[in-house]
């Protein structure tokens, strides 16, 4: 996945706004996994994937359902940023754990 900023929060976000509150992290995490996979698939392929773009949780985000945006004082979309911030934690260590199992590996 490309570099992560806030209007790919917001993007995303806005997403889960449309999304019941039980299926919010999941819906997250393959949100993260499709823009891994897109972006692997952009720099393999040279050019955006078909279905999720090039490689940022906007573009993914993008191909879904949006809610309007909102302001902080909404609850609930304050709540969508919560959960984007602790998947893209989980994400992000996740693909740690990965990168030193294959540096152990190598030796």
């Amino acid at each position: 996945m490309r570099e992560v900023f806030p209007s790919d929060l917001t993007a995303a976000a806005r997403h889960l706004l449309a999304v019941p509150h039980d299926l919010r992290e999941d819906v997250c995490a393959q949100l993260l996994r499709e823009a891994d996979w897109a972006d692997k698939f952009a720099k393999r392929m040279g050019k955006p994937h078909p279905r999720w773009g090039n490689g940022t949780l906007m573009a993914v985000s993008r191909t879904r359902q949006m809610m309007p945006e909102k302001s902080f004082s909404d609850r609930e979309y304050a709540l969508c940023f919560a959960v984007i911030l602790q998947c893209l934690q989980r994400h992000r260590a996740g693909k740690a754990c990965k990168s030193q199992l294959h540096a152990h590996m190598k030796n």
